[in-house]
């Protein structure tokens, strides 16, 4: 059986988030989809996996709603789902930046550009391209060049931006996120705050990938996805490995997390990196009393 997994995301006003939700579940649940929804009084953002069927008839229905008409959906065939379950919650921010004043993204964003275009602008002289994820997804995955803020969540980032503002004042400066909704959000403050020559990617990196143009050139290692796969492949035309072993520095695309649960640190490691350590990032955290790679009777645990 075939199934797809979308990737989807629209800003627009919801009077009514938590009734939405009820009736999205319902939705979902008759489709018997799996995945995880936010609704929220500035959108909808999505990603839920299913058989092709269910998907395309997710697709219609949001298609044909009155609110999220015009939405888009990015689709990766899949052999099974790439979710246990199905979640929609009601979420403040569809996407967290805790800004105490973010500017509504339907009214200032920065103006998207197509792959092909981003890819030719990469290559101009005064460009910075600027990766608006955090570290653990730029550890595995990014375009070539690109600067990393070192963030552990989005919602550093404008703390970050301030900082450097002097140095990126007179840049012209590339925003890519993985799907294209954290830029989207992102880059209308970025206008507010002075920042004059702001770009987004339009679609995010997903979309990079699929273009039969760029066909993700100049993407370096994986793409970190929120599901069960972790990361997908985005170049194809000169793919590479930039991940790297946690413990040894080897390279490396697999990513487990620390099995002590109050550290829980996201990280690249081996399967024998990740035996020969039982799961864990530190002595302390393979000494912690509730480490889940550690049974009771001391036996590991099978990942």
């Amino acid at each position: 059986m075939t199934y797809n997994i979308l990737l989807y995301y629209k800003f627009v006003t919801i009077n009514d988030p938590e009734t939405l939700v009820q009736e999205h579940q319902a939705l979902c649940d008759a489709l018997n989809l799996r995945g995880r929804i936010f609704i929220g009084q500035e959108g909808i953002n999505g990603t839920v996996s299913g058989l092709v069927d269910d998907t395309n008839a997710y697709q219609k229905a949001l298609r044909e709603h009155p609110i999220f008409a015009g939405i888009t959906f990015k689709v990766d065939e899949a052999s099974a789902h790439a979710f246990k379950k199905m979640h929609v919650r009601n979420k403040k921010e569809i996407v967290r930046l805790e800004l105490d004043e973010a500017p509504d993204p339907t009214i200032l964003t920065a103006p998207s550009l197509k792959p092909k275009a981003f890819y030719e602008m990469m290559q101009q002289d005064n460009v910075v391209i600027l990766d608006t994820r955090n570290q653990y997804e730029y550890d595995i995955g990014r375009f070539k060049g690109a600067i990393n803020p070192g963030i552990e969540n989005f919602r550093e980032l404008p703390i970050w931006l301030k900082a450097h503002q002097d140095e990126l004042k007179d840049k012209t400066i590339l925003t890519y996120c993985t799907g294209g909704i954290r830029c989207e959000k992102l880059t209308g403050w970025m206008m507010e705050q002075g920042f004059k020559d702001v770009y987004q990617l339009d679609g995010g990196i997903i979309t990079y990938g699929q273009d039969a143009q760029t066909a993700g050139i100049d993407w370096e290692g994986q793409c970190y996805v929120f599901d069960e796969r972790l990361n997908v492949p985005i170049n194809q035309v000169n793919p590479s490995i930039v991940g790297r072993d946690f413990f040894d520095g080897t390279p490396c695309e697999r990513f487990i997390n620390c099995a002590n649960p109050e550290c829980n640190r996201k990280m690249l490691c081996s399967v024998e990196n990740e035996i020969k350590h039982q799961g864990s990032c530190s002595e302390a955290c393979r000494n912690h009393p509730h480490n889940r790679y550690i049974h009771p009777n001391n036996e590991k645990t099978a990942h």
